[in-house]
């Protein structure tokens, strides 16, 4: 398919041609490699475009797509899911994209991706979470030691449609309670991982969806690094490339 059959004016976004448009009234992105794969594989980012860009920008370098839906800071919610469902229609039956995709979650973004992957085990390749939030209790809620957010914390309760924080305490679709579907479907995981981190605590998230999905026979791979919440990703992404280019289903 030609350049011209995305929507919007392209711009440039650290060299290669960005898309930008609007899709189910939400602010999309859509970034071309300058040698795409046959079958416009692709990487699907959730939450924060912008942020700390080394990872995708060594994808497009080896011909991945990147692209994003805008849905507002919705951790994850079905609300904002069911647009990332209608934006995964457009991309695979408008423009051609590969059926399943790289999920690559910062931060909250944890969410995003365990959730629509929970749902949607056949349309994903592999997930990448660095940093990422695997429960909601840790954060935002802050019922762990972390120090959460309370106004995100309420916010969430609202997005999620909780009639009360006990509902959503027990709720059990977050993703440490939620891999049963992911590795069912042998969706390979890698995590990368700070020791220290004091927003999203590594022992009430990572530290926990480890082994579970490691016991439902799912492949796993954490790298722990020495580090805070912030700055994520890994100077060097080639070892996450690695193992994505290795596992991923196709």
């Amino acid at each position: 398919m030609s350049n011209q059959e995305f929507p919007g004016k392209a711009e440039s976004y650290h060299g290669y041609r960005l898309h930008r448009f609007t899709f189910d009234g939400c602010e999309c992105f859509i970034v071309e490699p300058h040698r795409p794969h046959p079958g416009r594989e692709w990487l699907w980012k959730a939450e924060f475009f912008e942020a700390f860009p080394t990872f995708e920008l060594a994808m497009l370098e080896r011909g991945f797509y990147l692209a994003f839906i805008t849905v507002g800071n919705t951790f994850g919610c079905p609300d904002a899911l069911e647009h990332w469902d209608a934006f995964y229609r457009e991309l695979t039956t408008r423009y051609g994209f590969a059926r399943r995709a790289i999920l690559f979650g910062l931060s909250r973004g944890g969410l995003y991706i365990y959730n629509w992957a929970a749902k949607n085990p056949g349309k994903v390749a592999c997930l990448y979470a660095d940093n990422p939030v695997c429960d909601f209790k840790s954060w935002p809620g802050g019922k762990g030691v972390g120090p959460g957010s309370p106004e995100d914390w309420q916010k969430l309760l609202r997005d999620y449609h909780f009639a009360t924080e006990a509902e959503a305490l027990s709720w059990p679709g977050n993703p440490v309670d939620n891999l049963k579907p992911l590795a069912e479907a042998g969706i390979p995981v890698i995590h990368a991982a700070a020791t220290d981190d004091e927003v999203v605590p590594v022992s009430e998230n990572t530290d926990i969806l480890e082994p579970r999905y490691r016991a439902l026979g799912g492949v796993i791979e954490v790298i722990r690094h020495p580090g805070k919440h912030h700055p994520h990703g890994l100077q060097d992404p080639t070892p996450i490339i690695n193992f994505i280019l290795k596992h991923k289903l196709t």
